[in-house]
C-alpha cells in the first residue's frame, strides 16, 4: 500500500484534496498532517476520518525532529505538501510567521524526505503546492506561464517563492524527484472565513459592512477548489519530474465585480430585494502593496496533462454560496473570538 503524507490536509485546499485521495485510491493509506491552527479543521474530514485507509498526525512541519521521526516510523512513499500560511494580510502583520513555516517548514520535510529516500528515489515525490504571487502582480494584459520570472511582492508571495527555489534546489543538488504547482486564487466550501469570498456571505448574511480594500479595482482569477484538487490529482501522478504546472480557473474578476455578483446571488438566496445586499459594500484603506492583477496561463497543464476546469465562476459561486447557507454551524464554530479580534484590527481603517 502506497502511503501518501499530505500536509495542512485539515485546511482549505488540502481537506479537498486528503478527500479526493482517500475516496479514489483505497490502496493508498493517506496520511494527513496538520498543526491544527487558526485555518486547520478536522470538522472539514469528519465524512472520511472513520475509512480504513486514512490516518490524521497531529504535527508542526517547523519541528524538524517530529519530521525525521514521523518518515522513520511511516516511511511515506510520497509528499503533497500544502502546509503553508498563506494570508498576505496576516504576512503583513506578522512576517516571522511565513517565514517559519513556509521556508523552514519546508525545508524541514525536505530534509527528513532526502533522508528517507537518499537510498532509492524509485516511486517517490515530493510535490510541492505554490501560488500564483509569487510571479508578483500583471498590467491590464499578459499571463503568467511557468517561465515568468519571480517577482513576488509581500512577505507571503517572497516566503513561498524561497520554498519553491529549495524544493528545485533539492532536486538538482540531491536528486530529489519533485513536482510544483502555482494556483490562483481558490473559493469554495469549508475555506476559512477570512478570505474575501466566505467573509462578504457570512456578512452579508448577517448585514455586516462587506470591506473592499481601495476601489476594488485589483483583478484575480478564481479557481473552484475542487477543480484545484483534481488538478494537483492529475499532476501527482502524471506531471513529469521537475516540472512546474500553473493551475488557473481562467475566470478574471475584478474584486468589486466579484461582489456584486455574490451579493446578487444572495439577495436572490435570501429572498432579499435585487440590490439591498449591494448597500453593505464598504470600502477601506487599500492593502499595503497590494498587487494590481493575477491571471493564469494553464495551457502546459490542459495540453500534456488534459486538465480543464469543471465549471464557471457563476455556477461555483451558486454552490459556494449553497453550501455556506446549508454549513452555519460550521462557520459558527470557526469563527472564534481571535478571528473577531483580528477582523476587527484589520478592517477598523475606513
Amino acid at each position: 500500500m502506497k502511503k501518501i503524507l499530505i500536509t495542512g490536509g485539515a485546511g482549505f485546499i488540502g481537506s479537498h484534496v486528503v478527500r479526493l485521495f482517500t475516496e479514489t485510491y483505497p490502496n493508498y493509506h493517506i496520511y494527513n498532517l496538520d498543526a491544527l491552527t487558526y485555518a486547520g479543521n478536522l470538522e472539514n474530514l469528519k465524512d472520511i476520518e472513520q475509512k480504513s485507509n486514512y490516518t490524521f498526525l497531529k504535527a508542526d512541519i517547523t519541528d524538524a525532529d517530529k519530521m525525521n521521526a514521523l518518515f522513520t516510523e511511516y516511511n511515506f512513499d510520497g509528499v503533497i505538501h500544502l502546509a503553508a500560511e498563506s494570508h498576505v494580510d496576516r504576512s503583513i502583520s506578522d512576517p516571522l510567521a511565513f517565514i517559519k513555516t513556509n521556508i523552514l517548514g519546508t525545508v524541514n520535510l525536505l530534509n527528513a524526505a532526502n533522508e528517507s529516500w537518499k537510498d532509492n528515489m524509485d516511486n517517490k515525490l515530493f510535490y510541492h503546492i505554490s501560488t500564483d504571487e509569487v510571479y508578483g502582480s500583471l498590467g491590464e494584459t499578459g499571463l503568467f506561464t511557468e517561465t515568468t520570472a519571480y517577482d513576488p511582492r509581500s512577505p507571503y508571495s517572497s516566503s513561498k517563492a524561497s520554498s519553491d527555489h529549495l524544493v528545485r534546489a533539492y532536486h538538482h543538488t540531491y536528486g530529489m524527484p519533485i513536482v510544483i504547482s502555482n494556483c490562483s486564487n481558490n473559493y469554495g466550501p469549508n475555506q476559512f472565513p477570512e478570505k474575501l469570498i466566505p467573509l462578504s456571505i457570512n456578512n452579508i448574511k448577517n448585514k455586516k459592512p462587506i470591506p473592499i480594500y481601495g476601489k476594488g479595482e485589483n483583478i484575480r482569477d478564481w479557481l473552484y477548489v475542487i477543480d484545484h484538487a483534481r488538478a494537483i490529482d492529475l499532476i501527482y501522478h502524471q506531471g513529469k519530474n521537475g516540472e512546474t504546472y500553473n493551475i488557473g480557473g481562467i475566470n478574471e474578476w475584478t474584486n468589486i465585480d466579484l461582489i456584486h455578483k455574490l451579493c446578487e446571488v444572495m439577495d436572490k438566496k435570501l429572498g432579499r430585494k435585487e440590490g439591498e445586499s449591494a448597500e453593505l459594500i464598504t470600502f477601506v484603506k487599500d492593502r499595503a502593496g497590494h498587487d494590481m492583477r493575477y491571471a493564469i496561463d494553464a495551457n502546459k497543464l490542459t495540453s500534456e496533462l488534459g486538465w480543464q476546469p469543471s465549471l464557471q465562476f457563476e455556477e461555483g459561486i451558486e454552490k459556494t454560496v449553497d453550501w455556506y447557507l446549508a454549513n452555519e454551524e460550521w462557520l459558527n464554530n470557526i469563527i472564534s473570538g481571535d478571528y473577531e479580534k483580528y477582523y476587527n484590527k484589520q478592517y477598523s481603517e475606513r
